[in-house]
């Protein structure tokens, strides 16, 4: 893989003025003067700060190490250190030996007959069973979450060795994933980082052109999570634009056959005494399917506000993710410029998260990579990032309030409901500008230079094919007006 001198790469703090003046509290800005090499290379910073952010999250959760997350204690939820994965260790009979999918979880044990999750974070949190020693009860679900973390952060490094890499020009922006406020809160509460790691291979696979890679790593990713599906959307809406159907076929038969490849062994099996493993498997969809509204969506305020229990909202829901992807869709197809990749993923993700029955606050993780990717603006991406931290408290201590008895120490519901609204009004607003950003490619950070779509690997630099407004095929134009470049066929190309 062909490197990018470091006299070409694209510094933050020469660009965004909110990066120069963070970068006040270590020195300032990098002159031009300054020596490149060494073994501070952007990725190598951007990992290594990832791995120190990650640690700080898990000293957070450090007032739930001894009794926060056990016997009820409501300290889990005033010291905002709340995680899933003690609490599933016993719940799911991980600690039992409970082989997922397959044994059946007594009722004694909760109200889930099976675990609840797709096929590869079920094996994820298998692994990280085994791994665990033995001991007393409690000892054992603190170790689990200890081992649990070992692993996500393995997860979280590939996911910022990942985005310092999809840009080949702009490393330095995986820094905003790195120190997320939100990442670092959110990583440890379930395994999404899983699955957020599996979709940063695929997109970085897909910017390198390597189209069947970035299927099979979108396949597992859909194995692990439901929401890394949504991406073929707008692959295929790109693809459409740009008339390259093969590259979207290659990825879209290597992600269908590798999630095929994952989940068959467990769909089939209906006979014999395997036989209960067709229901463990499907726990998840049906799971999905029948939960009620839940805390952090859309559809919890209209309920809670108007009294409705809204028993349609999986119709409600559907309705809204179906006519958003349409207008996603035509916003690809009317743009004066084929829209990036990345900018579309956001738009779709943000849609599925706003428009779902429960947006829980580590489902921000889903976002993070995309959001860094599709409009790497400082100060845009912390009102974000402060809407988020605000909603993680708020949950918790709103949590507090509701589970204390006649005590009432937290937040009550109009508290919960205003930290619930900043919490949809701040990925709305990102959202908005990454639209923006779309219909005036003269805004977009990235194409400042004269770059197409860094991240867009076969397409980039791809002439637009399918335009609605437009009746004939429009080349692709640097955007600085002393060059003019148009692609010829799929492979070559030439400067005028």
């Amino acid at each position: 893989m062909r490197s990018v001198r470091d006299d070409r790469l694209v510094r933050p703090t020469q660009e965004d003025e909110v990066a120069a003046a963070g970068s006040e509290l270590i020195g300032g800005p990098a002159g031009r003067r300054a020596l490149p090499g060494g073994w501070r290379t952007p990725v190598r910073v951007v990992v290594l700060v990832m791995i120190g952010m990650f640690a700080l999250g898990m000293v957070q959760k450090v007032p739930c190490y001894d009794h926060g997350w056990f016997f009820g204690a409501t300290t889990q939820y005033t010291h905002a250190c709340y995680s899933d994965i003690p609490h599933l260790f016993t719940g799911r009979g991980f600690d039992r030996g409970l082989i997922p999918y397959l044994d059946e979880i007594p009722r004694s044990m909760g109200d889930m007959d099976y675990l609840e999750y797709p096929v590869l974070t079920g094996a994820f949190m298998e692994v990280a069973a085994l791994l665990t020693p033995g001991g007393g009860a409690q000892h054992r679900a603190q170790l689990y979450w200890f081992v649990n973390s070992g692993m996500l952060l393995v997860c979280a490094v590939v996911i910022a060795f990942c985005v310092a890499r999809t840009h080949r020009r702009r490393p330095w922006d995986g820094l905003l994933v790195a120190l997320a406020p939100a990442f670092a809160l959110t990583a440890t509460i379930n395994w999404d980082l899983f699955a957020v790691a599996l979709t940063s291979v695929a997109l970085l696979a897909w910017s390198r052109g390597r189209t069947g890679t970035a299927g099979v790593f979108i396949g597992l990713a859909a194995a692990a999570k439901l929401y890394p599906v949504l991406l073929l959307w707008p692959l295929f809406l790109v693809c459409w634009r740009a008339g390259r159907w093969r590259e979207f076929r290659a990825t879209l038969s290597s992600a269908v056959v590798t999630w095929l490849v994952v989940n068959v062994p467990l769909m089939l099996v209906v006979d014999g005494p395997m036989a209960p493993i067709r229901a463990g498997w499907a726990k998840f969809y049906t799971f999905s399917h029948d939960r009620p509204v839940d805390y952090g969506s859309l559809w919890l305020l209209v309920s809670q506000r108007t009294g409705d229990p809204m028993d349609d909202v999986n119709v409600y829901a559907s309705v809204l993710m179906v006519v958003g992807s349409l207008a996603i869709g035509a916003l690809c197809l009317y743009a004066p410029r084929r829209p990036r990749l990345v900018q579309l993923a956001f738009l779709e993700i943000a849609l599925f998260v706003v428009a779902n029955k429960v947006y829980s606050p580590q489902y921000v993780l889903w976002l993070i990579p995309l959001a860094v990717l599709a409009r790497p603006r400082w100060r845009d991406f912390l009102v974000w990032q402060t809407c988020e931290v605000l909603y993680f408290l708020g949950i918790w201590f709103h949590l507090a309030y509701t589970g204390d008895g006649d005590k009432h120490q937290g937040l009550p519901q109009d508290g919960y409901q205003l930290a619930l609204v900043l919490h949809l009004l701040g990925t709305l607003y990102l959202c908005a500008l990454v639209v923006r950003d779309v219909l005036r490619p003269d805004r977009d950070v990235i194409r400042r230079d004269g770059s197409d779509d860094p991240s867009g690997g076969p397409l980039d630099r791809a002439p637009d094919i399918y335009v609605l407004g437009r009746t004939r095929p429009r080349e692709w134009r640097d955007e600085r007006p002393e060059t003019l470049r148009v692609q010829w066929g799929s492979g070559s190309g030439g400067t005028v």
